[in-house]
């Protein structure tokens, strides 16, 4: 009898534990506005906070379940938020109504965000096809709309320019018998960029040719040298598959910076790890002819001199002949 009840009280405090710890998680007793959202039935959609545009009811709590095959990312762009919140609340969302963003990461679902109060959300997007949103309504407040925002499942990273390259899980080449010019960003830009995640940029020139890029905006996580041993997130530019010394890594927040290849091929990779996010990079890209670009400078300082020495030769005549008309003169 007595190893009964023991047997008993283990199984209960196992299940306390269990039912504990699947509440952190955001998989504790299902709630009726709790929404599964399966990418076999549709690739985009909508969704909101109960009631939208009407005021959310008090001690809400609904959970968004977005689940995705293979490659697929999930890609969240809100159109409205704006939740309860009263003067003098702090920036972390803690206690009050608000919107956690959940991911899966070595198999345990990690928080990556949490939005409050009336600023709208820069996009968000998983790291792998799962992504997990928590909604906490607190306080009902008749000027409360909520939140609405338009979901997608995405095979590629957000990224929109290139052409994407099947067999890597996230490359984009850029052939500049294609398109000589443009623009590439960090997966999910002007969104932070999903953890976990490896992206590379193959610019392919013509024979002659090099590429110029231009990043307008950096901010990927990261302390110099942007080493593991610092957990930094990095870029990385090399004129080969490989790796090239004569290009140092970047990471951290930069000021507007140029970068130019040495031959017709030029690679960027851009890594992040499974710890801190940041918005990426924004950059422009032109292939440009190594003989046009080297032609076009030299003769500038030949044609001066052409000019100069043109110039030098009428003032001579001029002169032989003022000296000339001089001496003919009664």
């Amino acid at each position: 009898m007595l190893l009964r009840i023991f047997w008993w009280l283990v199984c209960a405090s196992s299940a306390t534990l269990g039912a504990l710890r699947a509440k952190e998680l955001g998989e504790g007793k299902a709630s009726s506005c709790d929404v599964v959202f399966n990418s076999d039935l549709t690739k985009t959609g909508v969704v909101t906070s109960p009631g939208y545009p009407n005021p959310y009811p008090p001690r809400t709590h609904c959970r968004y379940d977005f689940q995705g095959r293979g490659k697929e990312r999930v890609q969240v762009i809100f159109q409205d938020f704006n939740l309860y919140h009263t003067p003098g609340d702090t920036d972390d969302c803690k206690g009050v109504d608000s919107l956690a963003a959940y991911v899966q990461i070595d198999g345990k679902m990690d928080k990556i965000d949490s939005f409050c109060g009336e600023s709208l959300p820069r996009p968000i997007m998983s790291n792998g096809p799962r992504l997990f949103l928590e909604f906490h309504g607190v306080t009902s407040s008749r000027y409360s709309r909520g939140f609405k925002a338009t979901y997608s499942f995405k095979e590629n990273f957000g990224i929109t320019t290139g052409r994407q390259e099947a067999k890597y899980p996230c490359a984009f080449v850029f052939n500049s018998n294609e398109t000589r010019n443009g623009t590439f960003a960090s997966p999910n830009y002007p969104g932070l960029y999903p953890r976990d995640t490896e992206c590379h940029y193959f610019f392919n020139g013509q024979p002659n040719e090099r590429v110029h890029l231009h990043f307008h905006f950096f901010d990927v996580e990261g302390v110099l040298p942007c080493e593991a041993v610092t957990a930094s997130d990095f870029v990385e530019f090399s004129n080969y598959m490989a790796k090239d010394r004569k290009y140092s890594r970047h990471c951290g927040q930069m000021k507007e910076f140029d970068v130019d290849s040495d031959r017709k091929f030029f690679r960027v990779t851009f890594k992040s790890n499974d710890r801190l996010d940041g918005t990426g990079f924004n950059a422009s890209y032109v292939f440009f002819d190594e003989e046009e670009n080297y032609t076009a400078k030299a003769p500038t300082n030949e044609a001066a001199l052409l000019r100069c020495t043109g110039a030098t030769l009428l003032l001579f005549l001029a002169s032989c002949l003022l000296v000339g008309h001089h001496h003919a003169s009664p």
